[in-house]
């Protein structure tokens, strides 16, 4: 009943208003639209605040301290790619390109589900781990670097096939192996060098830089409006996902239930093994997120291009149309809930309890 209370309560708050506001605005046809402008202006203000904190965390904290849970974040994350895959090819049958496509944009973090759950946890009244906004920076390009392998890998089969069936010569196929690495590696490099990475990246550095004592003539800025400017993006995220409702359909039930099951249950991973690590209620929470959350803004630019022959109508439709607001509404109230469960004294007994008696 606690969570239900939860979610009723989340409903209620401006953010998922304002989201919902904006889906309706988009399903009565209105002609609201957010100025391109302040569309481009808000995720790059957004990303400067978090990581503004995530660096002012780190410099308080240490940055040895969050070096196990980034590599452990790192290796869930990729476990979890490799296996939305097998789950997609095998049991959805999605041909191969649409399930590594699928499978690397909920290997993804979505920096806009980062945004909200940091809001969330402010309405409870808990504050995270700020460093947990590095582990966001460094995950967001690893999506991609997978996305680019498993595509070599389709690309090189792809060849394969068609040598062993067309009989194309084996140095034309060399080349065209090659070439299409070539490719992928540009898009990789443009990736991390994308607006996105750069200014989390630089705002941590510069918030290590100035540290608290610094960050205060631009706090108002950086912290006070920072909720503000997550409802205003949220009224676009609502149009967007209005505009997409259409889409749901062609996804299919299947990917409709993936798009629903999988966050969960790899948030809920994520939360667990954040408290086995010793983050906080907050930060075992935003380390959940991470896990469960699934990029529709900078993975689908990439896998555009790094694997074209994906069809775009899925992972973005499933990712912004079903995933974001299952997560923003229902998710994250579980994972708090969870969260709060798991650090209680009983809660924590039993968890280790059970994990000891695993590996008897």
């Amino acid at each position: 009943m606690e969570i239900l209370e939860l979610i009723q309560a989340n409903l209620l708050t401006p953010i998922i208003l304002f989201f919902l506001f904006g889906i309706v605005a988009a399903r009565i046809k209105s002609d609201l639209k957010i100025p391109e402008a302040i569309s481009e202006f808000l995720p790059i203000y957004l990303l400067a605040a978090i990581g503004l904190h995530g660096g002012i965390e780190m410099r308080n904290t240490g940055f040895e301290n969050m070096l196990i849970p980034m590599f452990v974040a790192i290796g869930l994350s990729l476990l979890f790619t490799l296996n939305h895959y097998q789950i997609l090819r095998r049991l959805g049958k999605f041909n191969i390109f649409d399930s590594y496509a699928l499978a690397s944009t909920y290997g993804a973090v979505g920096a806009v589900h980062f945004s909200v759950g940091l809001s969330f946890l402010k309405n409870q009244g808990v504050s995270s781990e700020g460093y947990i906004a590095a582990i966001l920076a460094v995950l967001e390009p690893m999506a991609f670097i997978m996305a680019i392998f498993l595509t070599n890998m389709a690309v090189s089969k792809q060849i394969k096939a068609k040598k062993q069936s067309l009989g194309d010569d084996a140095s034309d196929l060399e080349i065209g192996i090659n070439q299409t690495k070539t490719k992928l590696s540009q898009v990789l490099r443009e990736s991390i060098t994308g607006k996105a990475i750069v200014i989390l990246l630089g705002s941590i550095v510069i918030g290590y830089i100035i540290g608290k004592d610094g960050f205060e003539p631009i706090k108002i800025v950086f912290d006070d409006m920072f909720t503000g400017a997550i409802v205003i993006f949220m009224i676009e995220m609502g149009i967007i996902a209005g505009q997409r409702l259409d889409d749901i359909k062609k996804v299919g039930v299947f990917l409709t239930a993936f798009a629903i099951i999988i966050p969960v249950f790899n948030g809920t991973i994520g939360v667990v093994v954040a408290t086995l690590l010793g983050l906080s209620v907050g930060g075992a929470v935003m380390f959940g997120l991470l896990m469960a959350s699934a990029s529709f803004i900078a993975a689908p630019a990439v896998l555009r291009y790094a694997i074209p022959q994906a069809k775009p109508s899925l992972y973005i439709t499933s990712a912004l149309g079903i995933t974001f607001p299952f997560n923003i509404i229902v998710t994250l109230p579980i994972l708090f809930t969870l969260s709060t469960f798991l650090h209680s004294g009983e809660g924590t007994i039993d968890l280790f309890q059970h994990v000891t008696e695993v590996f008897r």
